[in-house]
């Protein structure tokens, strides 16, 4: 029987073999979907490296919907980096080691989305039509990490409990190979990463929707779904 692999605990290895000279150095470049599915990512990152928020979510049916969220993001990094600024971190896990956050908003592409689901409408959500979804997105980050010079390039996706995140670090150690950029192992659910998702969501205020972003999501979204 082939050994599951423990993605969180491959992610705390390589954080604990950082010395002095990378701690806070290497770049990564973190996919996120929303802000609060970011929020604790950045929380728990932002101390071990120089790190670069990649906003790039083509699978966002509705426009208005799109810049909603997208400015959400960049509220919360602007909240993040003002605690950096003050030295302050009251509600927070995090020390004075923590650095400021960039922002890099990618193209909103609703057309790219719309193109790797045709023929899979009727696909149920956590299907293949959400694993194309999830290379999509990874694709272009592992690209924009190669073309820019980033040492990792990861996604915050892993974080919710209806994503696969089997298949999300499979898609992103396929595409390391591909563009030549390590890929950094996660899930982030793990170690109550997802609850303190939603402590921080709480304690920023931030718009918490409640589909992923796809038209089929929307319209699945009161009925029940299992978890993928």
């Amino acid at each position: 029987m082939a050994q599951v692999r423990n993605y969180a605990k491959e992610l705390d290895k390589i954080i604990a073999g950082m010395d002095k000279e990378t701690l806070g150095k290497q770049r990564l470049l973190l996919h996120s979907c929303c802000a609060p599915c970011s929020s604790y990512v950045m929380e728990c990152l932002r101390e071990y490296f120089n790190l670069t928020v990649f906003y790039y979510n083509p699978n966002i049916s509705e426009a208005e919907e799109y810049r909603k969220r997208a400015e959400e993001q960049k509220r919360l990094i602007t909240e993040y980096n003002r605690q950096v600024e003050l030295g302050c971190f009251e509600g927070m896990h995090s020390t004075d080691l923590a650095r400021k956050i960039d922002v890099l908003e990618g193209e909103y592409e609703p057309s790219c989305f719309a193109k790797i689901a045709e023929g899979l409408e009727e696909c149920p959500e956590g299907g293949e039509r959400c694993f194309r979804c999830y290379r999509l997105r990874l694709e272009k980050t592992a690209e924009t990490a190669a073309a820019q010079r980033f040492d990792y390039f990861t996604t915050t996706l892993s974080i919710s409990p209806l994503k696969n995140a089997k298949k999300l670090n499979e898609i992103g150690e396929e595409l390391a190979k591909k563009y030549g950029v390590a890929f950094l192992p996660s899930d982030f659910k793990k170690k109550d990463g997802y609850k303190r998702s939603v402590e921080l969501s709480g304690q920023f205020g931030l718009y918490r929707q409640d589909y992923c972003g796809c038209v089929y999501s929307k319209a699945a979204k009161k009925q029940p779904v299992l978890a993928q």
